[in-house]
């Protein structure tokens, strides 16, 4: 086309392919066009063909999760977060994304950003964060650089959380030398909306105006998206630039600016500028609707003045906002904007030409089938080649009889209580404020899920992160339905049903077939367990390329579970023994094999075996009956079984009370190594008062669930039968050292 500019760098095949574009996707765009491209138009498809924005290699299989059900107000992907109904005419607003790339190059900025995406992706929605999780993976604290990655990360967090004023309430945080290089950074906001007042990333109305909201932009971030999809090497270190830099006290401006804006009816559709910056904003809203957008590039607020067009839109500039507005109101939001010192421009407006086209210097620089760039629409689809990963014919079938036999118990569990994995994670959540907006009723520590109390009412949301990346490599199905598993039996026991979930689907590179059977094998498994738990998936966000020269990470689907508590008064307290004298209970299904847990891995060096034994339908009738025990009043504390089994089970409920225990093991038929440290799932431990022990005990097997009495609660030491006699204050000293002697570079982990 004559009026595009010609002045820009010739695009080439090759060109094409530097910026990450194969050979068939490179004619696509030509044919879509109906011509060579311009530099701008390649850099725009570069980037929303990402993986990273199109979703191109995971789609397909996404597609095959559950993603509706009776309580959910919008379908996955359809707004920028799920929003699900909890009653009395408010909404749930919650999603979970990654930011691994820029966090393994640029720990702090990466990390901080990261907070700030996710939480705009709910103020978008309209919804007000009440709460932030997150879900971290790390390589070997003996690793220096792991040591600067760990600081780095949590320092972002805290500062940019802490500042914007969200209480962090939950998460998880695991060590692992597969993540030796590839740290996982995944963020979670929850926010609450009421229904009626949600806004949508569309752009409609012939003619209204588009403007740009909140901070100017410059020249960090360009590519982040297409960082985001391509494997850590040497190299990464050098793309600093692709990292972007977060400030949360703007961010926490706009968020009351754009919540103030939406109240005055003149917005017709919002969407926060994130992976892509303004040519993903602009080019999702038109597709939305089937409208364009014509853009006006000199007219962006920029830091630098002499950026291109090209830098311009490819942007990831944080804090800021693409708005369309009803025609004749911009006045109305241009002087909400200015209120809170924010920049408030209109730069378009919006066309019937289907098409998103960018001026700048005056003259049109790209002009692109809006619907062409977009997931939905002409964006690729790719089934990849996959084929059953080599390493499961060894693992599957390696003998774990010789690690049966424990020596000495009482040792043993003292060295698996230091495994970084399952001490104190206080040293992080420390840095964390978890009691701002004072809503917050359990926090991070020593609590299976985050308990945050919606004002005005009787009602809680429980919150919880959770997915152990060794079971999904030793058995990617089973591990997924775990993950699902797992994170609704921490709602239930901090008394919540659970409702839905985001997911944060963290995995190597697709184009590795044994990566990619991994990726449909988990998938399939969260699709198993969320149809029978009734937890559709909201949407959430795919991390390939999780890989460094030394190999790719755990796969890790990691699950965010949003549930709810009807009667706050009847939430269950944090893990820990509550009174002396009251009755220690086991409830669930067998303690057998010890296949892929922490003991065989932490204590023997050995990741092997099958996934834990899950029996879904099993967990479901648990899971079911517990809540109703814990809703009749009548569970004093529980406490789900899981990393380090029901040792580690134990070892905590006496550290978070202070208070000890006199257990005897009355689990048939397993081996005393096996009570102790199989991570079996559908095992809940819970303490009630000894009044209560006869009915709660009739409950679980009225419902065909085992209920064992293990032992009371008092003193202040633990005794396991005639093999373990330790003082809780023992236990409690091994717990919090861990990880401050780590971080420390005095203890070697």
């Amino acid at each position: 086309m004559s009026h595009l500019r010609t002045s820009e760098p010739e695009v080439t095949l090759d060109l094409a392919r530097e910026h990450g574009l194969i050979d068939e996707e490179y004619a696509k765009i030509c044919e879509y066009l109906g011509r060579t491209p311009t530099f701008t138009e390649l850099g725009v498809y570069s980037v929303m063909w990402s993986e990273h924005c199109s979703y191109k290699n995971s789609i397909a299989i996404l597609k095959t999760l559950p993603t509706s059900g009776t309580n959910l107000l919008v379908g996955a992907g359809e707004e920028n977060a799920g929003l699900v109904n909890i009653g009395d005419g408010l909404a749930c607003a919650f999603k979970i994304e990654s930011h691994n790339h820029p966090s393994a190059v640029e720990p702090y900025q990466g990390a901080a950003t990261g907070v700030g995406g996710i939480h705009r992706d709910i103020f978008t929605m309209g919804a007000r964060p009440v709460a932030t999780l997150n879900s971290l993976r790390f390589g070997s604290m003996s690793e220096p650089r792991v040591r600067y990655l760990l600081d780095g990360v949590v320092r972002g967090i805290a500062d940019y959380g802490n500042s914007f004023g969200v209480p962090t309430v939950g998460g998880e945080i695991y060590f692992d030398k597969s993540y030796e290089g590839n740290p996982l950074v995944n963020a979670m906001s929850v926010g609450i909306v009421k229904q009626g007042e949600t806004a949508s990333a569309i752009a409609d109305g012939v003619g209204n105006p588009v403007l740009i909201v909140g901070a100017s932009t410059g020249r960090d971030g360009i590519h982040g998206a297409t960082f985001a999809s391509e494997e850590i090497s040497e190299a990464s270190e050098a793309k600093r630039p692709s990292v972007q830099v977060g400030d949360p006290f703007t961010e926490k401006l706009l968020m009351e600016a754009s919540l103030e804006a939406l109240k005055t009816g003149a917005v017709v559709g919002i969407q926060d500028m994130g992976a892509a910056g303004i040519s993903c904003s602009s080019s999702e809203m038109s597709a939305k609707t089937g409208v364009g957008m014509d853009i006006d590039l000199d007219k962006v607020p920029l830091r630098e003045a002499d950026m291109s067009a090209y830098e311009i839109l490819l942007s990831e500039s944080q804090e800021r906002m693409l708005i369309v507005a009803e025609k004749g109101r911009e006045k109305e939001l241009m002087a909400v904007f200015d209120k809170w010192d924010l920049n408030c421009v209109v730069i378009g407006t919006v066309t019937d030409t289907g098409r998103v086209s960018y001026k700048r210097d005056g003259e049109v620089k790209a002009d692109i089938p809006a619907d062409s760039l977009v997931l939905g629409g002409g964006a690729p689809v790719y089934y990849r080649e996959s084929e059953k990963p080599a390493y499961l014919e060894k693992t599957g079938t390696t003998d774990l009889s010789p690690y049966i036999d424990v020596a000495d118990m009482q040792e043993t569990m003292l060295q698996l209580l230091a495994s970084p994995n399952i001490a104190s994670k206080r040293w992080v959540y420390e840095q964390y404020d978890h009691m701002v907006r004072t809503n917050t009723v359990t926090g991070p520590g020593p609590s299976d899920a985050g308990v945050i109390r919606i004002k005005g009412s009787k009602k809680a949301l429980a919150v919880a992160t959770d997915c152990n990346g060794r079971y999904v490599y030793l058995n990617p199905r089973k591990g997924g339905q775990i993950a699902v598993a797992e994170s609704a039996r921490n709602i239930v026991c901090a008394g919540g049903k659970p409702m839905a979930i985001t997911n944060c689907l963290n995995f190597g590179n697709p184009y590795k077939p044994e990566v990619y059977w991994t990726f449909k094998e988990a998938v399939g498994g969260m699709g198993d367990a969320c149809r029978l738990f009734d937890t559709p998936v909201t949407g959430g966000n795919v991390s390939f390329y999780n890989e460094n020269p030394r190999g790719a990470i755990f796969p890790t689907p990691v699950i965010g579970m949003l549930g709810l508590i009807e009667d706050c008064d009847h939430h269950t307290t944090p893990a820990a023994f509550q009174a002396e004298g009251d009755e220690v209970l086991y409830i669930g299904a067998s303690r057998s094999g010890i296949d892929g847990s922490e003991y065989l891995s932490f204590i023997h060096d050995v990741t092997a075996g099958d996934a834990p034994d899950l029996d879904l339908e099993f967990e479901l009738l648990l899971q079911q009956t517990l809540l109703q025990v814990i809703r009749d009043g009548n569970v004093a504390s529980a406490h789900d079984l899981s990393d380090g089994g029901l040792a580690v089970s134990l070892m905590e409920k006496a550290i978070f009370s202070g208070l000890g225990a006199n257990i005897r093991l009355d689990l048939p038929g397993q081996s005393t190594t096996e009570q102790l440290f199989s991570e079996a799932q559908s095992g809940v431990l819970i303490t009630v008062s000894p009044d209560k022990r006869e009915l709660v005990t009739k409950q679980f097997h009225d419902a065909d669930i085992p209920a064992y009495h293990l032992g009371t609660v008092g003193g202040d030491r633990l005794t396991i039968e005639e093999f373990v006699d330790v003082p809780v204050a023992q236990l409690t000293a091994i717990y919090e050292g861990v990880l401050p002697e780590a971080v420390s570079g005095t203890q070697a982990v």
